[in-house]
């Protein structure tokens, strides 16, 4: 799996351990670490590529499915929900913004 793009190791990632099936982006849209214990019990820093992802479907079975569930939550439910705070504050940083308000539109606002 080296020598593959980091995009397609994405796309293979989201199958195996969601089912989703869909178009990964080339380009990353964030990244971020976490500490990772090993079999031998030794802790290492993994760095994570984040890729956009639209999913067109899900697989009903996929390779990881005994042992992990899916859900879809909004990204900013999302960010309560993982244990890395990299990968928090990520998630945090894709939400929608709310549009600027302006004089203009406050005075309008009054109307609705």
């Amino acid at each position: 799996m080296d020598e593959q793009k980091s995009w397609k190791l994405a796309e293979i990632e989201a199958l195996e351990r969601a089912g989703a099936i869909g178009h990964v982006g080339t380009n990353p849209i964030g990244r971020y670490c976490y500490d990772k214990v090993t079999a031998q019990g030794a802790i290492v820093v993994v760095e994570v590529e984040v890729f956009p992802m639209v999913v067109e479907r899900l697989r009903r079975d996929w390779k990881n499915r005994r042992t992990r569930k899916r859900r879809w939550f909004h990204v900013l439910d999302a960010a309560e929900h993982v244990r890395e705070g990299d990968l928090a504050e990520l998630l945090r940083s894709l939400a929608p913004k709310p549009a600027p308000r302006t004089a203009l539109g406050r005075l309008f606002s009054w109307f609705d």
